[in-house]
């Protein structure tokens, strides 16, 4: 199945066009033409299963025949990490954490951040292409970079972690992690977190938690909280 998205589609539309760039993929590169079956996500949870009305390559004109709603996850899974230095790697998690199965995603600038300023609108794309891709039917959310006390101060919700190098007491991931319980971990940059941020953390109820034995770079330790979130939380 190859899946096209469209945020402004839901169970109650009949018919919609796509705009003149997606028109032109499906008609011109895709060869389709009317009566052909697409499949659109409105990245909420819903497939449409459409109809080719008009196979016009500046306008393509669908009607939804069926409508399906994927279910809703049971957990919200946040991450807020530090943009890396390259940002291949950084555009490498969205992609794989998309694919996973995270929802919410903060860049979060701190004290040894080597990259304060990242370009969201190429990294909605990468989000956008991957959920396309695998066929996903709920789009994670890409908030704006803030600074990590920024974040902190904000009202995160359900369980709240901070994975930070230092040699201190730390739980290991699994061990706090419990069924359909929503998470927000934090990630840090190459460097670290700073020990202030750390205890700027701790003082505002973030649990210190281990991903393992080794030393991981942002983007892998990232990828391994998402994918141990999401593995847990399979029935």
């Amino acid at each position: 199945m190859q899946l096209f998205y469209n945020p402004n589609i839901d169970p109650q539309t009949e018919s919609f066009s796509f705009d003149k760039e997606e028109s032109k993929h499906i008609i011109k590169v895709l060869r389709k033409k009317d009566g052909d079956i697409l499949f659109v996500t409105n990245g909420l949870g819903y497939i449409f299963e459409c109809e080719i009305t008009l196979a016009s390559d500046n306008k393509c004109t669908v009607k939804i025949n069926a409508v399906e709603k994927k279910e809703t996850p049971k957990f919200h899974l946040h991450l807020a990490v530090a943009p890396t230095k390259m940002n291949d790697r950084y555009e490498w998690f969205l992609e794989k954490a998309t694919e996973i199965g995270i929802q919410e995603i903060t860049p979060i600038i701190c004290d040894r951040s080597e990259r304060k300023v990242i370009n969201k609108e190429r990294f909605d794309k990468i989000i956008l292409s991957a959920l396309k891709q695998c066929n996903e039917a709920y789009l994670p959310k890409l908030n704006e970079a803030v600074s990590f006390k920024e974040f902190i101060n904000q009202k995160n919700t359900g369980k709240l972690l901070i994975a930070h190098c230092e040699e201190t007491d730390k739980k290991t991931l699994k061990s706090v992690l419990k069924a359909n319980e929503d998470i927000t971990l934090l990630i840090g940059p190459e460097g670290d977190f700073s020990v202030k941020e750390i205890a700027l953390a701790l003082d505002n109820n973030y649990v210190p938690v281990s991903l393992g034995n080794t030393r991981l770079r942002t983007e892998t330790a990232a990828l391994v909280a998402c994918h141990s979130v999401v593995f847990f939380n399979e029935e």
